[in-house]
């Protein structure tokens, strides 16, 4: 068999499972919000001056002849970030028990709630304790819909248009930044300075719109039988596919189902040699993701506008225009997994990123050098804005959907819980570093950073080309097929872990 192309199941594509895996990508649009809006926030002077006043006089004591690459130089301020990505990452561990035992809706509900009471607290917020309690709450909330909804959509989707819907989760994320980026750029016109309260208290909009759309969705056929349901997750089964003739791919989740049952810690069996490709991907891919630098980008846009020297308004509205990138080139991604696989994606979004960060850093050290002094002119202030939009497409339509669409398909249901929590937890880690340790990074590094970030792009495209395998079109309950075709990943894989006996051939 072809590789990418996996045993056709009766049924088609149904409203039905379009509908609920649009309300389930919901999940994203929190995670979204809350990584557009912090980095707009903390650019507003009137939310510096009243919970970081070091900063802000720094800010504003530094002139012309002062280095700009350290402006915003605060573990404080960027605590106030990277505590929700510890939160999450805590949180992620758990989501994965109650994912499992209690389902993927049970746990996007929770995760719903108490983003809400996180988004309530930092609206009201009169103190850092109050604002950093908050973010631990939202970190919690996007601990577990990180969790639970990549993998919803990868098992209520049909095989054929598995990538389209999953990375309708990715595709709220940049809805979400986009949202947060213009309300960011309304609320800091707000004179009397109350602003950064809209801006923080309208994560409540989405953390409802996932809390009431997960209480109406049904759960997926995978989890219905692992709690002990076949009947009814038949059913299920029957209605999202659209036809009564599921007997082939019932069998196949019930049989997936009986050999999970047999192991009782998914967490040492995730270790197993045979487990060994999933847990290497699931590791690296969100390590890498990370590792991109585009949460510089997403976090901090408007802050490393105003360091590059744009205004107040214009940082503010640089940063809406890469989010409008981010959104338009997520839709690429959408029509293409499916269509051309994910590993073109990932290798072409890899060389163009590379391209696009070597460039942002030679403009940057062509005009600040490693003093920080100087300024940058209109026409170079253009071109960095147009290589870092370049930058951001390319992430959008490779490594930001793919990065969450590929670990949720590649883990059988015996380890995917663990799996995902793996994916989640190395992402919310690197996350935080990089949140809490960027502006840091940027003071000490320079130009640099862009060329540190642009060496692990160069890492991370030769991982692809060499270690994945390509996964469109095939079954997620068929997917160690792949694996035993793989030059490397081969060996691994034990002859009786092939459903039907045969293999893909090898990429």
């Amino acid at each position: 068999m072809a590789q990418g192309a996996g045993r056709k199941y009766e049924g088609g594509v149904t409203c039905f499972v379009i509908i609920t895996c649009l309300v389930a990508a919901m999940g994203g649009l929190i995670f979204g919000y809350d990584i557009g809006i912090s980095g707009g926030v903390t650019s507003m002077d009137t939310f510096l001056k009243r919970f970081f006043p070091s900063v802000y006089h720094k800010e504003h004591e530094i002139r012309d002849d002062g280095n700009m690459y350290c402006k915003f130089d605060s573990h404080l301020l960027t605590l106030f970030t990277s505590s929700l990505y510890l939160a999450a990452l805590v949180a992620s561990f758990f989501s994965s028990t109650v994912t499992r035992l209690f389902g993927r809706k049970i746990s996007m509900l929770f995760g719903g709630l108490v983003f809400l009471l996180g988004a309530i607290l930092n609206g009201a917020a009169t103190n850092i304790a109050m604002l950093i309690i908050g973010r631990l709450l939202l970190g919690i909330g996007v601990g577990f819909a990180n969790q639970s909804v990549p993998i919803y959509l990868s098992e209520m989707a049909p095989a054929q248009i598995r990538g389209a819907l999953n990375i309708g989760f990715q595709m709220a994320i940049t809805i979400g930044i986009l949202a947060a980026n213009l309300i960011n750029y309304g609320t800091a016109q707000i004179k009397e300075g109350y602003g950064w309260r809209i801006s923080l208290g309208l994560a409540a909009v989405p953390a409802l719109m996932i809390t009431i759309g997960s209480f109406f969705l049904p759960d997926t056929p995978n989890s219905i039988i692992e709690r002990g349901h076949p009947e009814e997750a038949k059913r299920m089964l029957q209605k999202i596919r659209g036809t009564d003739n599921v007997e082939a791919e019932f069998q196949d989740l019930v049989d997936a189902t009986e050999a999970a049952k047999k192991v009782d810690h998914p967490w040492k069996n995730i270790l197993q040699p045979k487990y060994r490709p999933q847990l290497v991907i699931c590791t690296m891919i969100p390590f890498f993701q990370q590792l991109t630098g585009i949460n510089v980008i997403m976090f901090y846009a408007p802050v490393l506008f105003k360091t590059l020297g744009f205004g107040d308004d214009a940082s503010l509205m640089s940063a809406v225009i890469t989010g409008v990138v981010n959104l338009v080139s997520t839709l690429v991604s959408v029509h293409s997994a499916d269509r051309f696989g994910r590993r073109i994606l990932f290798l072409e979004g890899g060389v163009q990123m590379i391209i696009s960060q070597i460039l942002v850093g030679i403009m940057i050290a062509i005009n600040f050098g490693t003093q920080g002094v100087g300024e940058l002119p209109k026409g170079s202030a253009n071109l960095v804005l147009f290589f870092i939009c370049a930058y951001v497409a390319a992430f959008a339509w490779s490594w930001g959907p793919l990065g969450w669409l590929v670990p949720s398909e590649i883990c059988p249901l015996e380890i995917r819980s663990a799996g995902q929590a793996i994916n989640v937890s190395v992402n919310m880690f690197f996350t935080f570093v990089i949140g809490q340790f960027f502006l840091s990074m940027l003071c000490h590094m320079k130009f640099g950073l862009f060329l540190f970030f642009a060496g692990f792009v160069v890492l991370m495209t030769i991982f692809v080309y060499f270690f994945l395998p390509e996964t469109k079109n095939v079954p997620i309950e068929e997917m160690n097929r792949v694996w035993k075709a793989h030059w490397f990943w081969g060996k691994y894989i034990p002859d009786e872990a092939v459903i039907g006996g045969q293999t893909y051939t090898s990429a």
